[in-house]
């Protein structure tokens, strides 16, 4: 299934997704996660509000946690209505949590969420095992992928005079 059928289909929408953490990071491995939330989280998330931006996980007693990512409380929630930068449990098999806290052992990794999506009604989380970039990598990057974009357009323009 290309990326179209998931464009059409409510069911399998995104809800947010954070840009910067690729610009930042060099992502080494990624998982997707479910998360334990509250029925008015759900609520606010179908609205399509939310931010990862500053979002981190965490483990606390072997389990991992998701902490400040931006959910907005639902307007038209009661004293039943959420806090909006919880601790949000994430659902991982257990093989992925010890792989996840073996990478975790190296120097400079961390984990950091990527994009937030229903996925068959269900939330899902990506999040990343990612370790940080310096600035002469980020430049270096930006610096491919301009000499891809001016290859690309060349090709293209020669294959136009050709035809």
């Amino acid at each position: 299934m290309g990326k179209k059928t998931e464009a059409k289909d409510p069911s399998n929408r995104v809800i947010a997704s954070n840009r910067k953490a690729r610009h930042d990071f060099e992502v080494l491995d990624t998982y997707e996660a479910g998360m334990v939330l509250t029925g008015t989280e759900v609520k606010s998330l179908r609205e399509g509000k939310a931010s990862l931006v500053d979002g981190f996980a965490q483990f606390y007693r072997d389990e991992l946690y998701i902490e400040q990512i931006y959910i907005p409380e639902y307007l038209n929630g009661s004293w039943t209505n959420h806090t909006a930068r919880r601790r949000r449990k994430l659902l991982l098999h257990r093989q992925e949590l010890t792989k996840i806290q073996r990478q975790l052992g190296d120097a400079g990794n961390t984990i950091v969420p990527l994009q937030l999506y229903f996925k068959d009604g269900r939330v899902k989380l990506e999040i990343a095992v990612a370790r940080g970039k310096r600035e002469f990598d980020k430049r270096q990057t930006l610096r491919e992928k301009q000499d891809n974009r001016e290859a690309l357009r060349a090709m293209r323009e020669r294959n136009r005079r050709s035809a």
